[in-house]
């Protein structure tokens, strides 16, 4: 649901065979598989080992080429810290040695720290040293709470969680969250977009599902139990049902290009 996103930031910044990337918060992958697509050298990283182990799987097949069978692809749990620099590593098909950089992202706005503009900063502080000097930079988020139905829905996770909000439920993006990540990372702007992406789904069980699946809701499970979300969060869905039985969400999310100095 976040492809029209992916591809929009793509095809703005030319993503292609002179492309290096660094994907943050890459999940299960399918941003780095687009890039590759494209002819880009990819390289993901992920606190998460199982959405590594499907990244892996899209990427790495058996036999260590990558899913495109164009480009090298590394996949990593974290964020490489300077004694252990990309810069000195050698490159995924192992025939020459990585090069910095050129595009670091954060395209997942419902996963990565979005909403937490110093949690955000403090993940580009570990990726910067292995950008290129003038290296793009795009963070992507929420739009205006007005322009996105699922924000509607979010908030029950942050209404069943507190007092625990702390512990991973949703909160509205403020205006100026990717604006401020940058600065305190010390990038400079270069441009930003919006992009409509609609959250489709085939019926209210399976947008329960995918919605429970973001770890949004982890912390009001935890406050009350996994019945009363599952109720609420049915409720909360009830305005997006289709006649057709479909669930259907009209989003907005925003992306902000910034550069390395």
């Amino acid at each position: 649901m976040l492809v029209p996103l992916v591809e929009a930031v793509y095809e703005r910044l030319d993503v292609g065979p002179d492309t290096r990337l660094l994907g943050l918060r890459c999940g299960s992958g399918l941003a780095l598989l687009l890039a590759a697509a494209r002819g880009a050298t990819v390289t993901g990283t992920d606190p998460s080992p199982g959405l590594l182990a499907l990244a892996r799987e899209r990427l790495l097949p058996p036999g260590g080429a990558p899913g495109t069978g164009t480009a090298p692809a590394e996949l990593l749990q974290d964020v490489p810290d300077d004694r252990d620099s990309p810069d000195d590593a050698e490159a995924a098909d192992g025939t020459e040695p990585a090069a910095p950089y050129t595009l670091i992202t954060a395209l997942d706005p419902i996963r990565h720290p979005g909403g937490d503009p110093q949690g955000l900063a403090e993940l580009l502080a570990r990726a910067l040293p292995h950008a290129a000097p003038g290296a793009a930079v795009v963070l992507a988020g929420w739009g205006p709470t007005e322009r996105c139905a699922t924000s509607t829905v979010l908030r029950v996770a942050a209404k069943l969680a507190d007092p625990l909000r702390s512990a991973g439920s949703w909160r509205p993006a403020r205006r100026d969250d990717l604006e401020e990540a940058a600065q305190r990372a010390g990038l400079r702007p270069d441009g930003s977009g919006r992009v409509a992406c609609p959250f489709g789904y085939a019926d209210p069980d399976s947008a329960v599902r995918g919605l429970l699946s973001t770890g949004l809701f982890d912390a009001a499970i935890a406050a009350t139990d996994a019945e009363q979300v599952d109720k609420e969060l049915t409720e909360a869905l009830h305005p997006y049902r289709r006649p057709d039985g479909t669930v259907r969400m009209p989003n907005v999310f925003r992306y902000l290009i910034a550069r390395v100095p």
